[in-house]
């Protein structure tokens, strides 16, 4: 009996970084929060929304909760933004290197001018390298995520052996 080969259905590239997007910003959305409650970081959930909302509502349940949307939120942007740009990169590397970009870009940059953020030299230890290490596994798992969906990142993935005893599928 002759094999047909297999056909894969080309997955859409927006709503596959939406779905990814989403996922990372509830995944990664709590682990903030988790990080926030166990005190590695002094920065709220919601820090993103520190200029439109005063500090003492983003400590509070209710700014948790609205600072794990604005992440999410971010997290959708950040993701589509990814799919347009870098979508056919290959490897991990360029997902942790976005991940350091946005930590730049927000903890170095728009963070201070804002009042998101201190200036990093005001802020704990704790804190940077929390947020530091949070923001390139949030990369990481955006940039691999959609990487490995529209790349050939599979064929690198190791082949399962066929099992000569198991009966062939009908």
């Amino acid at each position: 009996m002759e094999r047909k080969p297999e056909t894969r259905k080309k997955t859409g590239k927006w709503s596959f970084a939406l779905y990814i997007g989403v996922f990372a910003g509830i995944l990664w959305g709590g682990l903030k929060i988790i990080e926030s409650y166990f005190h590695f970081t002094t920065l709220p959930p919601g820090f993103m929304l520190e200029p439109f909302f005063l500090h003492e509502y983003l400590t509070s349940v209710a700014g948790y909760w609205l600072g794990w949307g604005a992440f999410t939120l971010f997290s959708i942007v950040a993701s589509l933004l990814y799919a347009l740009l870098m979508a056919k990169t290959r490897g991990p590397w360029f997902g942790i290197g976005y991940g350091v970009a946005w930590w730049v870009f927000i903890f170095l940059l728009i963070g201070p001018l804002t009042g998101m953020t201190k200036w990093i030299a005001y802020m704990d230890l704790n804190t940077v390298l929390s947020d530091f290490c949070l923001f390139v596994l949030w990369g990481l798992f955006i940039g691999y995520s959609i990487s490995f969906e529209f790349t050939d990142e599979r064929s690198r993935e190791p082949v399962a052996q066929k099992d000569e005893r198991s009966p062939e599928p009908v």
